[in-house]
Formats: structure tokens, sequence, C-alpha cells
């Protein structure tokens, strides 16, 4: 079966920019790609995290393997100057993982309405200031990748996640449309839909996680689904499989399920 994508499955001489690189799956996702032989520059708030993990790869004597790019994706001017250094710095950029995001629980009985708007800032307006920098020169060149970590709960609407699963079913939405635009230019598009993962995040959750992986876990699945040219690469399989079923129940059903699994 032809792949969606163009399969990126040598790192060697290539570049890659995650942003939201500082802990949990992005930062692990930089040290696969690092083994795997790629230049990986890392952006987030955290600057000091970063630095950390440049430290452990960059040898002063040689070009650095690690590009310490801090930024809050918020501001729209930081990440396109920020996209303008790593040009400057490495030439081309072959793919672009936006990763950054902000999970708080919400549930509509408490709503907050200053609580849904960071979220929607970070986790959609946020990729569409990545977007921004970083689309023109893909466009001109018929080149690159970009993916984009959504989330199975954007599947469909989850329990406490009033906040959280709109800006991730956005953004499996924004990634279909760029798919189908950026296709036949040569771009690959890819959506990431992670179950739990064992992050900073999840660790708000005050309730047993089915599946849970590691970030390395992860990381590793991303890896080998661009390997395989994927658009939709999602993981944990034996968790994942039970959310796209999920996601094909007419609502008589599905409100009642929901109900009966989450106990809320």
């Amino acid at each position: 079966m032809k792949p969606f994508n163009p399969p990126l499955d040598d790192w060697q001489g290539k570049t890659a920019w995650i942003v939201g690189a500082s802990s949990g799956i992005g930062r692990a996702t930089a040290l696969a790609l690092l083994e795997g032989g790629a230049r990986v520059a890392v952006s987030a708030r955290n600057g000091e995290a970063l630095e950390e993990l440049a430290a452990l790869h960059n040898d002063a004597a040689m070009p650095p393997r690690v590009i310490v790019l801090p930024l809050d994706v918020r501001d729209a001017a930081a990440v396109a100057a920020a996209y303008a250094q790593l040009q400057a710095m490495a030439g081309t950029v072959d793919l672009v993982l936006f990763n950054a995001a902000t999970y708080g629980v919400l549930r509509a009985d408490a709503f907050a309405l200053d609580e849904m708007l960071a979220h929607q800032e970070v986790n959609y307006v946020g990729a569409l200031n990545v977007l921004a920098a970083v689309l023109p020169g893909f466009v001109a060149r018929g080149a690159g990748h970009i993916s984009l970590t959504a989330s199975v709960a954007g599947f469909r609407g989850l329990p406490k996640s009033l906040a959280y699963g709109p800006t991730k079913a956005a953004l499996t939405n924004l990634a279909e449309v760029l798919y189908i635009d950026l296709h036949a230019r040569g771009i690959g598009v890819s959506v990431i839909q992670p179950g739990f993962v064992a992050t900073a995040l999840t660790a708000k959750n005050d309730f047993t996680m089915p599946a849970l992986i590691t970030p390395a876990q992860a990381a590793e699945a991303m890896l080998d689904g661009w390997r395989r040219g994927a658009f939709e690469i999602h993981f944990p399989r034996r968790f994942t499989f039970w959310m796209k079923l999920m996601r094909l129940l007419p609502y008589r059903l599905y409100f009642p399920a929901v109900a009966r699994f989450t106990g809320l």
C-alpha cells in the first residue's frame, strides 16, 4: 500500500525542529532523533531544560547537534524569530513537530473562560503560529514534513476534558486539511494521536490510566510512523483501537458507554 507521506527513514544529515521539547514526549522524541543521526532544534518556555539537553549532546569543538531556541508558542513574533534563527544556523529544516500543550482538568459545572482560552492559545493558536513561520518556506521548496501532536482525547467528547479535548480535535481537523492542501506539493503532514503517556501533564489525572506507556515508547512509535510514511500515528494500539471503535458509535450508544466506563 502506498504511504501517505514520503517516508522519513534516514535521519543522517537531516534537521528537525521540536516545539514543546523540554520534557515528556517532546524530549524523548528529540533523544530518539539524535540517536538516529539528526540535528535537532528544541523549543519550549523552559530554556534551562533545553540547555541541559543540549549539554548532553553538544561538543564545543563541533557544530551543535542540539540547537536551543527558547520561546513561548503564544508569541507569534518569537516563533517567527526562532525559525529564522534556525534557518540561518541549519539551512533546510526537514521536520517540524508541534508538541507544545497545556492540560487542566475541567468540567462544565466549573466552567472557566480563562482556562478555556489558555488551552486554545497554547494548544491550537500556538500551532498556527508555528505554521505561519514554516509553511511559506516549505511550500516554496516543495518539501518538508509537518507533524502535529493531537490526542485521542480529541476523538470524541470525554469527561474532564472540556478545555483540552476541543483543542486536540481542532488539531486533527487542521492536520487533515493541511494534508489535503499540501500532499500534491510534496510536503508531508502527519497527526500524532497518543493515548496515555507518563508525563507531567498526565500526572494531573486522578484516575488509573489504561495502557499507560513511557515517553520513550511514544517516541519510538512516532519515529516508526514517520518511517512508514503514515498520516495518523496512534499509540498504544491496544488502547487506541478501542477509542477508534468508540468514535464510530452513534450518540445513543456513545453517551451511556462513556458514563458506564468512567463512572461519571
